[in-house]
């Protein structure tokens, strides 16, 4: 794979999953999750918690920021594992990057964006 196209998948990875990481300790310490500040969604959570909310699970509980900061950790360990050119990182990377799509906004962009460039790779890597 292109080292530049491999280089943009994982800083891509870092900032999707490294915020999602950092979003969950957040609400784990401060009992609240980075809210826009100002603008028409101030004050709110994103898109996501409405598809977590549809299933069951309280977007503001314990165990939703928990997820965050486990699935952020899993995120940024495949990232690493993809930078260091492991066998199996490549396969794992993106079939996690198909089930964060749940994490609508921002997530899926950056998901979206990874999974593409992940086939585009493969296939002309």
């Amino acid at each position: 794979m292109e080292l530049i196209l491999k280089w943009v998948i994982v800083v891509l990875a870092v900032i999707h999953f490294g915020y999602m990481g950092i979003d969950g300790c957040l609400g784990l310490i401060k009992g609240d999750y980075i809210r826009p500040q100002s603008g028409q969604y101030a004050g709110h959570l994103g898109p996501w918690s409405q598809v977590v909310q549809k299933i069951g699970i309280d977007p503001e509980s314990t165990f939703m920021k928990s997820l965050f900061v486990i699935w952020g950790a899993i995120g940024l360990g495949l990232a690493i594992a993809f930078a260091m050119e492991v066998t199996w990182a490549w396969k794992a990377l993106l079939i996690f990057n198909i089930c964060s799509l749940w994490y609508l906004g921002f997530g899926v962009v950056t998901s979206v964006l990874q999974i593409i460039l992940l086939i585009v790779g493969k296939v002309w890597g």
